[in-house]
């Protein structure tokens, strides 16, 4: 189930919110100018998928996000666990990189069509933190300062939807508060 939970950002010890309410958390995140959606899952996808079959898979939704949107980019990228070191390695290193604060110029629109994944959010004093599973749409607003985790084991498929053909272009911010919060495998472990 999607979770969203919140903290001030100053005390990661006491919880604010808690809900897996999808009504609840669409309602909360809309104050923050963050569009939430659940989609209809598709037909399984293979354990690689290609962007193409990812894609091909949402027809429908796609368009009619790019169309009311204006996206011009879109693609879907997965990580799918594997005992490789390299692969190990790779999910370690990408991890590192989303779990520091930062911004974008553009709209972060992601849909989760397997897994799971964490969006954290910091925005007037407060840390939300959206875990997005299969299903969930989450829009963070463009300049919103926020951080993903995809925990210590990445394992999701998602469409990303960029405004232009730059792609992923993140701002970092230098902070460290992302250390201070539960992270992905907490979060997940912590569902009710």
């Amino acid at each position: 189930m999607t979770l969203l939970t919140v903290w001030a950002d100053d005390d990661p010890d006491t919880v604010l919110t808690k809900t897996e309410d999808a009504e609840k958390i669409g309602d909360e995140l809309k104050q923050l100018g963050v569009r939430f959606e659940r989609w209809d899952l598709a037909e399984e996808l293979s354990a690689d998928p290609s962007s193409d079959e990812v894609l091909d898979a949402y027809r429908e939704q796609v368009a009619r996000v790019v169309e009311t949107e204006g996206y011009v980019l879109v693609d879907a990228m997965y990580m799918t666990p594997s005992e490789d070191p390299d692969w190990q390695r790779r999910a370690e290193e990408a991890r590192r990189k989303f779990l520091a604060e930062h911004t974008h110029d553009d709209d972060e629109d992601r849909f989760f069509a397997r897994g799971a994944g964490v969006f954290y959010l910091h925005v007037d004093g407060k840390v939300y933190a959206m875990l997005c599973e299969a299903g969930d749409l989450l829009s963070v607003a463009a300049n919103t300062t926020h951080w993903f985790d995809m925990g210590s084991r990445p394992d999701y498929v998602s469409i990303r939807f960029f405004h232009d053909d730059d792609g992923w272009v993140g701002n970092f911010t230098g902070s460290r508060i992302a250390e201070n919060f539960p992270d992905f495998d907490t979060l997940m472990a912590s569902r009710s």
